[in-house]
């Protein structure tokens, strides 16, 4: 990853992510489109940033895997509430919310869960990336005032049920 410099660390990226969050839910909130979108896509990109990152320069750490899911979740979930429930069927928002609590919740509960660090999958980082995109659509929709584009995000959040589903399923075994 040429493009970062050495001294930006992936931790540092997601701590960025939880900074921006905020930001990002005022200027949504307030229907400035024009920078909420692209903060949210600059937001959203620091997590596909941050795990490469770590993965390349050999320095995940218990900190970056515990707070990157949280990041994520904060981003998107947030999002979610403050924008999606306007837009898409309450009943889609609030299962991808309660699918991508699941997993944390379940793991924690069992007694192997408690003191380790749960892991990405493949199904939950497909998930995650479902519901940037739906959220990214939905948002891109509302500033271009494109209808099709708000249902191609709904659509796409019903899409990443599944492979929530199906993460929670994985993480919970």
């Amino acid at each position: 990853m040429p493009f970062v410099p050495e001294f930006v660390q992936p931790n540092h990226l997601t701590i960025l992510r939880m900074i921006l969050t905020p930001f990002v839910l005022w200027l949504l909130f307030l229907g400035e489109y024009v920078i909420g979108v692209p903060l949210f896509f600059i937001a959203a990109f620091t997590d596909l940033v941050d795990g490469s990152l770590a993965r390349v320069r050999n320095k995940i750490t218990p900190w970056g895997i515990f707070f990157d899911p949280v990041a994520d979740k904060f981003l998107i979930g947030s999002v979610a509430l403050v924008i999606a429930l306007q837009y898409f069927h309450p009943i889609i928002v609030f299962m991808a919310i309660a699918l991508d609590l699941l997993p944390a919740v379940v793991f924690l509960s069992r007694p192997k869960g408690r003191g380790q660090v749960m892991m990405a999958n493949t199904w939950g980082k497909a998930k995650m990336f479902l519901q940037f995109l739906a959220i990214f659509a939905l948002l891109l929709g509302i500033a271009l005032n494109m209808a099709p584009l708000i249902a191609v995000g709904e659509i796409t959040l019903g899409i990443s049920l599944f492979f929530a589903l199906v993460a929670a399923v994985t993480y919970s075994l």
